[in-house]
């Protein structure tokens, strides 16, 4: 092993995942800096480091040094000092800052921020503003420093020191020590064998309760993340058993303690006349069952909307409308004006827009207290388009209280509406559902419209099916396609599709429908790269970043999102001058993005995607327009964001694009279903292309088989409402 230091000039590649990253290393005995290669997931440029590794000739590169372990070291030369403060590590110091810094104090400079920072009021241009922001997050970073050490020295990857320092604050270090099964539970990317392994160095032994029962939860919170809302105690068992490594009986010990603390729950459920015991989170357990006593209490109060002349209404609805409808519109709409709650299911060209605004129609003449909601912000907005009224969020609808960190809007303080329908219902999960419908007053009427045969919910349960298979709420399943949607492949086909017959693949790019041949991932992603960057918007006039689409079944792989965001990111945006480097992920301005999680601060929900427009290196911010609002992001706060040039189908439930792209090829096998493929072909508006192999697109067709979603609603609903409705 040989030992190497220098500091970092730049950093060519990091993977945000492993952690892999090329770096060039400038050392002060050679003129060239070095290539290095290696896990070094939280380096900056201008930090000193000392690697161990040994010395490797790369074919292509040349002389590289390979990294077996790297610690990381304050940078004493004035060059490496300079490129440190000015990477944009420091808040209030960007690289003209940096260099006057570094040309009044030399090599004393980061000794002065240290122990006299007041001096920094000698420099140009820095006042008392400017010093206070950079002597408090000059003491962040040594804070998070010790946090890298500390992980360091338990194997654990120093890239998560900044997120457990934004949660935990300068108790970080105490608060691991204390219970590091927490950060499985608080920190996202870190699992329990990651906390595990640190709890295993401060002796937490290997059959203590303390450690099966953080086990125990876990594997529950990792199963809800998998769309479960409850699990069989017999897999939960097993499933323990080969994570934890310790008994049956001290885990069903322990599973039992958990229930009588109230932090677990337990009943028994039916299938086919056969009783098993399921497992539950505690709060799952309660938005599930609290979605029943919810659909209950609704439906056992009356409606405060007047009855009404039903076929005199229809006659006029479909004057003002200028309409025919088909007898199972009619059906839906009568249904929709007199059902305390009920449920319209259907796929594209099916008439749901058309029954949607005849409800509104006639209701409008009864009452202006309507509320349209849908799951995610196109959702709405494509419901506005629709209806021609005004469409929320459900989150926003509800309001969130930050004082109380619950929504405003519940029992107590409900929404002030008459009717309320919610598009796009199948993306609603468990705790969502239970929070809207506990803000529904007793007197409303209720309108739920979705496709069941999309994608579930990204989160937790399968609530519109179960609501539907319960068969304790009125549905109309509607299943006609009408004639102006006929003309149109992309619904012929997603209707083909969802019954398991191969579509129509045309070669021919004269329909909006059609399917391009490459054989392997590299075939396929060249085809994707030229579609979006030169020939659709060639052809059609569509806007690379603005109207097409990307949608990858899979996160890994040469044509899964992960590298098709790099490679799409190189192709569409390279002249980007302003970036910036997060976990391995390189951010430009103009990037498209999209928010990964829920933030109801910012007012920004999962799912929802934006442009980056602004990157202040200086101040840590990055600014992103979403739909014309303008969102301010810390660099810390990072981790919330993706690039979005190719999104998980997944990802893309209740939006809509001119234009969108699939690839699809075999190794994405174990992810090519019915469902994933009927929801991606559904997504685009005006244009759809496949591209890859008729092997995967049928392979898709075929299969079938909808992952399994442990729930207990429908039992839940049947049970408290006393059996189906007649």
């Amino acid at each position: 092993m040989t030992t190497i230091v220098g500091y970092v000039e730049h950093i060519v590649f990091q993977n945000s995942e492993t952690g892999f990253t090329v770096a060039l290393l400038q050392q002060s005995e050679k003129k060239d800096p070095t290539y290095i290669v290696g896990s070094m997931p939280a380096i900056q440029p201008g930090e000193t480091l000392r690697c161990l590794g040994t010395w490797k000739q790369h074919l292509i590169h040349g002389q590289q040094f390979n990294v077996s372990e790297c610690h990381p070291e304050a940078p004493v030369e004035v060059a490496a000092i300079a490129k440190y403060l000015g990477s944009g590590l420091i808040k209030g110091i960007g690289i003209t800052f940096a260099t006057r810094i570094v040309d009044l104090f030399g090599k004393g400079t980061l000794e002065v921020i240290d122990n006299q920072p007041e001096r920094l009021l000698e420099v140009d241009g820095v006042g008392k503003k400017r010093l206070e922001l950079i002597k408090n997050c000059w003491q962040e970073q040594k804070s998070i420093r010790e946090v890298m050490i500390f992980l360091q020295s338990h194997q654990i990857s120093p890239t998560y020191a900044q997120k457990i320092y934004k949660i935990y604050g300068p108790q970080s270090i105490q608060k691991v020590r204390e219970n590091p099964y927490y950060l499985a539970r608080d920190i996202p990317g870190i699992g329990f064998k990651s906390a595990d392994k640190i709890a295993e160095t401060l002796g937490i032994a290997k059959d203590s309760s303390y450690r099966i029962d953080a086990g125990i939860e876990f594997i529950l919170h990792r199963l809800s993340e998998e769309g479960h809302v409850c699990f069989p105690l017999t897999e939960l068992l097993k499933t323990c058993i080969e994570i934890l490594g310790v008994d049956q009986d001290k885990i069903n010990d322990r599973t039992q303690a958990l229930k009588k603390e109230q932090r677990i729950e337990m009943v028994e459920l039916f299938h086919s006349g056969v009783a098993e015991m399921y497992v539950w989170m505690r709060t799952l357990f309660q938005a599930e069952v609290g979605i029943a006593r919810e659909i209950l209490r609704l439906q056992r109060n009356g409606c405060a909307l007047r009855n009404i002349d039903l076929p005199k209404a229809l006659t006029w609805v479909q004057s003002v409308l200028k309409i025919e409808l088909a007898e199972n519109q009619r059906i839906a709409v009568t249904h929709g004006l007199t059902d305390k709650i009920h449920i319209i299911t259907g796929g594209p060209g099916t008439g749901k827009s058309t029954i949607t605004n005849a409800i509104l129609a006639v209701t409008e003449k009864l009452t202006d207290r309507i509320m349209l909601a849908a799951p995610t912000g196109r959702a709405a907005k494509r419901m506005s388009e629709i209806t021609h009224k005004k469409a929320s969020t459900i989150h926003s609808l509800l309001e969130f209280n930050f004082k109380t960190g619950k929504f405003k809007h519940n029992r107590e303080t409900p929404l002030e509406c008459d009717l309320i329908i919610v598009d796009e219902s199948s993306m609603i999960d468990t705790y969502l559902m239970y929070s809207l419908l506990k803000a529904i007053p007793n007197h409303a009427r209720v309108v739920f419209v979705g496709d069941i045969h999309q994608l579930p919910s990204v989160g937790p349960g399968n609530v519109l099916k179960d609501l539907i298979a319960s068969k304790t709420i009125p549905v109309t399943i509607l299943n006609k396609i009408f004639r102006q949607a006929e003309g149109s492949r992309i619904i012929t086909n997603a209707h083909k599709i969802n019954q398991g017959i191969l579509p129509e693949l045309s070669f021919k790019n004269e329909s909006d429908f059609y399917f391009i041949h490459a054989d392997t991932p590299e075939a396929i992603l060249h085809e994707i790269t030229t579609l979006i960057s030169h020939r659709l918007p060639k052809k059609y006039g569509f806007n690379a970043f603005e109207d097409i689409q990307v949608m990858a079944p899979m996160r890994k792989g040469i044509i899964g999102t992960i590298n098709l965001n790099m490679v799409l990111q190189q192709t569409l945006n390279p002249k980007s001058e302003k970036a910036h480097h997060y976990n391995g992920m390189k951010f430009l301005v103009g990037d498209k993005v999209m928010q990964i999680r829920n933030n109801y601060l910012r007012n920004v929900y999962n799912g929802d995607t934006g442009r980056i427009v602004e990157i202040d290196t200086v101040n840590h911010k990055i600014v992103v327009k979403f739909d014309g609002k303008d969102v301010i992001y810390e660099f810390s706060d990072l981790d919330e964001l993706t690039l979005s040039y190719a999104v998980s189908i997944h990802k893309s439930q209740g939006s809509e694009y001119p234009c969108t792209i699939i690839p699809m090829h075999t190794t994405h096998f174990k992810l090519l279903t019915r469902n994933l493929l009927y929801t991606g072909v559904t997504r685009g508006k005006k244009l759809v292309v496949l591209v890859g192999t008729t092997k995967a697109v049928g392979i898709a067709v075929r299969n079938d088989e909808v992952k399994l979603r442990h729930t207990g609603l429908q039992q839940s609903l049947i049970e408290l409402t006393k059996g189906p409705l007649p």
